[in-house]
């Protein structure tokens, strides 16, 4: 099998080369502006609305984990791991360098190829670099004692990368058992002792109290999409902060939506995301138990959980990344190249939180000067 296989998209017009067009369904040439439809594939539906049909297959969890899929899942890719960020850069075709898209770091191919699971799905992006970078701009300038050469930097326009970041999702239906016990609260009526402006009052007051009944049972549930970031470069938070996600707008994986953009290979195994998602699976289930519980409190002293028809894909998602560098250390920030969502690491400016502090404390001595000299009928 090649490895990498490259896809280009020459323009017919000029030669050069088309780019996806974000919130389209056309590639198109940058410096003629000829634009070239993107085929539809069968199942698909039209490009603001929901496939009708599922074009792509989960794969079952267990062939996956036991790397028992298909050879056709699989293919051999050339990458590189961001000696700064821990990023997998994928490379196609001829390529042998560029920079890491998350972190801005010089990075050059090695020689070596490994084999990859396919990604199923992908959403294409609906956001521009324009309306990305607005977005970034607008996210910036709320923020509070955020350095005046950030603000600078973000204002200046510099580019920012359109990047495909991989994600697995799990699908799974469930059947838990439990055990534990609810409580209902009652109340029992108590006499106190206060001293009230130097007096004794004796009053009475109502104490809540609880009665515990042991409980247990089972609760099912199915689950669809569950999703966990297959990217080791991102703080977890972040990814996870760029959520919701509309899935309903996965079209099937196509090489066409990747022209001009960057893809990261992932770097989070298999067996490491469906830990994260059945952690997700189990807040859910927790949930359910309560529920089922009922009482006033719930006390849970067990869940079993066993768990069939487990699926999976990966899928990538559109992220338009800026990265800023600030006293020799890298902040980034994204933007969900979906919904405009924006997410970040953000410096602090030491003078400006200098400052306001020392604004604060002129301020409350101006305060206590003026109560002291008024409030005693000076």
């Amino acid at each position: 099998m090649a490895v990498s296989e490259e896809h280009r998209y020459p323009c017919k017009q000029c030669g050069g080369d088309l780019r996806f067009a974000p919130g389209q369904t056309t590639l198109k040439c940058e410096h003629c502006g000829f634009e070239q439809t993107i085929a539809a594939d069968e199942g698909a539906g039209p490009w603001d609305k929901p496939a009708k049909t599922k074009a792509f297959e989960e794969h079952p969890l267990a062939k996956g984990l036991s790397n028992d899929l298909p050879a056709t899942a699989s293919t051999e890719v050339r990458a590189t791991k961001c000696p700064n960020c821990g990023a997998s850069v994928e490379f196609s075709g001829a390529t042998h360098a560029s920079e890491c898209p998350f972190c801005a770091a010089p990075i050059v191919v090695d020689t070596g190829a490994e084999r990859k699971i396919k990604p199923q799905a992908v959403i294409p992006f609906a956001l521009d670099e324009k309306s990305a970078h607005k977005a970034m701009v607008a996210w910036l300038g709320r923020l509070w004692f955020a350095p005046n050469r950030l603000l600078e930097f973000t204002r200046a326009g510099r580019a920012m990368n359109g990047v495909y970041v991989p994600y697995w999702t799990f699908d799974a239906d469930t059947h838990s058992q439990y055990s534990g016990a609810k409580g209902v609260h009652y109340y029992e009526t108590r006499t106190v002792t206060a001293n009230v402006n130097g007096k004794t009052e004796t009053r009475q007051e109502q104490v809540q109290k609880t009665r515990w009944y042991p409980a247990s049972g089972a609760v099912a549930r199915g689950f669809d999409d569950v999703m966990a970031i297959a990217s080791t470069s991102l703080p977890a938070r972040l990814g996870e902060g760029l959520e919701p996600w509309d899935l309903s707008q996965l079209q099937p994986y196509k090489p066409d939506y990747l022209a001009g953009f960057q893809a990261e290979g992932y770097t989070v195994a298999l067996a490491d995301g469906n830990t994260t998602a059945k952690q997700k699976m189990a807040v859910v289930i927790e949930q359910d138990v309560r529920r089922d519980i009922g009482g006033d409190v719930q006390r849970i002293d067990s869940v079993s959980t066993s768990y069939s028809a487990e699926t999976f894909k990966h899928i990538l998602l559109p992220i338009w990344i800026a990265a800023y560098k600030y006293n020799s250390k890298t902040y980034r920030f994204l933007v969900n190249g979906q919904t405009g969502e924006v997410q970040g690491e953000r410096p602090y400016s030491v003078w400006k939180i200098t400052f306001a502090a020392l604004g604060a404390a002129i301020l409350a001595a101006a305060a206590y000067v003026l109560i002291q000299k008024y409030g005693n009928g000076g």
